[in-house]
């Protein structure tokens, strides 16, 4: 197993991380993604530290934290040998009170989690995502206290725009707070939108990406076909509704170029998938999902082995698309890699 800095930390991270969203089953979104109880988590668990995956990410609100008791349960006796990775800011009630990062919210969440998880710290604790009702100086010195009262090691965000996660960093630098390091984001062959302003962004900063969904939400699994049903037991039945949305030409004309370097390869669509990802700039860890052994041991196969740059050109040529104004000239503005120069081979987008 390969390990990477997390962004501009200290941290060491593997290239694959395991998350645990599909520890517990509860409500109407995670029973579709798995419902693995402590026994059958422990034993993921084991098969992840035998190939060198030591992250586990979960979050407060998968399963109404169920993911997070099942998770400490699967860790207990070796939290030295795994790090592990939660989020907190989506909403667990109805109340005032049961959503956002208000200092109180925060303060409460992570002690709600640590107990859920048995664990007197948390390695990566990650802002779910953006909210603005609450002011970012009051996020980031309630994100300072816990950090120097040793319950939170490093803190990272998760689907946060741009602007504001840089607003965040120079807020943390101007004040002397902790930074954030690390970005939980949606990217895959599927859903390349992390490339045109979060890319660059934390490729500048030392934010390193933590990918969730690699797999395109269960559509690169190896199981959606061009002109056929979705096939029995997928979870897409249940959960589409949640997606990322993504255009069926553009899906096709991804699985058609999986298909293809698969038969080349040998190797299975989500390996190829996910080894493309890895390789692609900042991204410091890709967080698999698995219901059971078999599909565990086939995500653990994306690593040791590397796509040939023809490969990866095809890839990228498959699932590019028009990136949104203002960074549609990316494709089409004359001179732009002499504008631009740090970003090109960065952005993933031809000049």
């Amino acid at each position: 197993m390969e390990y990477r800095q997390l962004g501009a930390s200290g941290l060491r991270v593997p290239v694959l991380s395991f998350g645990a969203g599909t520890f517990g089953g509860q409500g109407p979104l995670f029973s579709a993604w798995g419902d693995s109880n402590a026994a059958q988590a422990r034993r993921l668990v084991d098969i992840c530290l035998e190939a060198g995956v030591t992250l586990f990410d979960t979050a407060d609100v998968y399963s109404n934290g169920a993911s997070e008791e099942i998770l400490g349960e699967a860790i207990r006796g070796r939290r030295n040998e795994v790090l592990i990775s939660t989020k907190t800011g989506l909403p667990l009630g109805d109340g005032p009170q049961d959503w956002g990062v208000s200092r109180g919210r925060v303060i409460r969440a992570v002690e709600a989690s640590l107990r859920r998880l048995n664990t007197d710290y948390i390695d990566v604790f990650q802002l779910h995502a953006y909210d603005a009702s609450t002011p970012p100086e009051e996020l980031l010195a309630t994100l300072d206290l816990l950090v120097r009262q040793g319950k939170l090691r490093h803190i990272g965000v998760s689907n946060y725009p741009g602007w504001q996660l840089m607003k965040a960093l120079a807020l943390a630098d101007r004040h002397g707070w902790p930074r954030f390091f690390a970005h939980q984001v949606y990217y895959s062959l599927v859903g390349r939108d992390y490339e045109a302003d979060l890319m660059p962004l934390g490729n500048d900063q030392g934010v390193g990406a933590l990918v969730w969904s690699p797999l395109g939400w269960g559509r690169l699994t190896g199981k959606v076909r061009r002109d056929s049903p979705i096939p029995e037991g997928s979870r897409l039945h249940e959960t589409a509704k949640f997606a990322p949305p993504v255009a069926e030409d553009d899906l096709y004309r991804v699985v058609d170029a999986l298909d293809d370097i698969a038969a080349e390869t040998g190797k299975s669509v989500p390996q190829i998938a996910l080894n493309w990802l890895i390789a692609r700039p900042t991204v410091s860890s890709v967080i698999i999902g698995a219901r059971n052994e078999a599909q565990l041991h086939d995500n653990l196969g994306a690593v040791g082995w590397s796509l040939t740059p023809a490969q990866v050109a095809r890839l990228d040529a498959a699932s590019d698309t028009l990136p949104p104004y203002p960074h549609a000239p990316y494709h089409y503005q004359e001179g732009f890699a002499r504008l631009n120069p740090r970003l090109v081979g960065t952005v993933g987008a031809s000049a």
